[in-house]
C-alpha cells in the first residue's frame, strides 16, 4: 500500500488522525494533514483505507 495526500484539498477535519495516528498527523498552525508514513505496514491498511473513505476533502489517495 502507498498513501499520498493532497494538502490543497485538505480541510483539516482530522478524521484521518483519529483513525490512523501512526500514519497521519496535522500541522500545528492550520490543521492540514501531515503524512507520517507513505508506505504503512499491513496492520495499518484498514484504518488508512477508512481514513481515505471518510476524508471530507478527498485528500487521501491509496494505491496498492
Amino acid at each position: 500500500m502507498h498513501v499520498d495526500v493532497d494538502t490543497q484539498k485538505c480541510c483539516g477535519a482530522g478524521q484521518c488522525v483519529l483513525l490512523a495516528p501512526a500514519v497521519f498527523d496535522q500541522r500545528e498552525d492550520d490543521g492540514i494533514v501531515l503524512l507520517l508514513d507513505a508506505d504503512p505496514p499491513e496492520g495499518q491498511h484498514g484504518p488508512v483505507r477508512e481514513a481515505a473513505a471518510v476524508c471530507p476533502g478527498m485528500a487521501i489517495t491509496v494505491t496498492t
